[in-house]
């Protein structure tokens, strides 16, 4: 048991991680994180805090980061459906600014690794949610950061449906563009 499948994407750093489901008729069981099977394929983060939100229908949580405390994240959603994107902002790279989306499913059970370095954020597809995600880093409060999701230089094409109603928090409301990070 814990054999992983790990998937680079076009953004250095980011990949995609399926872990081996086990069915029957009971239903399934799964290692959701082996450091050593990680470690292994090349992956050797450590974790130290996991988090876990629900949100309906509509919820875009993002496009966050932590300034001077950078976050790793491995992502995933134990029920219902998001579409995931992380945005490189690491100073220097080839990618800068560039996104990366995945559809990440209680069905497809498809985890999203997004290092230090990235905006991460989500938008929930289904009627409602549940996100899980391990961080490399605390959350430091005051240490936020984050960039406007609709940002057209950045162009993430979200699938909002016809009719969605895409619903902010109050902060993510106030996030600029990527141009307000650049020195």
């Amino acid at each position: 048991m814990g054999k992983i499948n790990i998937t680079t994407c076009e953004i250095e750093g980011l990949c995609m991680i399926e872990p081996e489901v086990r069915e029957d008729a009971r239903g399934y069981f799964m290692e959701t994180y082996n450091a050593r099977d990680m470690q292994e394929k090349g992956l050797d983060m450590v974790f130290v805090q996991d988090n876990q939100s629900k949100s309906k229908k509509g919820v875009l949580r993002g496009l966050h980061f932590q300034i001077n405390h950078p976050q790793g994240k491995l992502v995933r959603v134990i029920k219902g459906r998001v579409f995931d994107v992380a945005v490189d902002l690491r100073e220097g790279s080839a990618t800068y600014g560039k996104w990366h989306g995945v559809e990440l499913s209680e069905e497809n059970k498809k985890q999203f690794y997004v290092p230090e370095g990235f905006a991460h954020g989500f938008l929930v597809l289904s009627d409602e949610a549940e996100f899980c995600y391990k961080c490399t880093d605390f959350y430091h409060p005051g240490d936020e950061g984050g960039i406007a999701w609709d940002d057209p230089e950045i162009g993430i094409e979200w699938p909002v449906e016809e009719g969605m109603q895409v619903i902010l928090s109050e902060r993510d409301k106030e996030w600029k563009g990527l141009s307000s990070l650049r020195r």
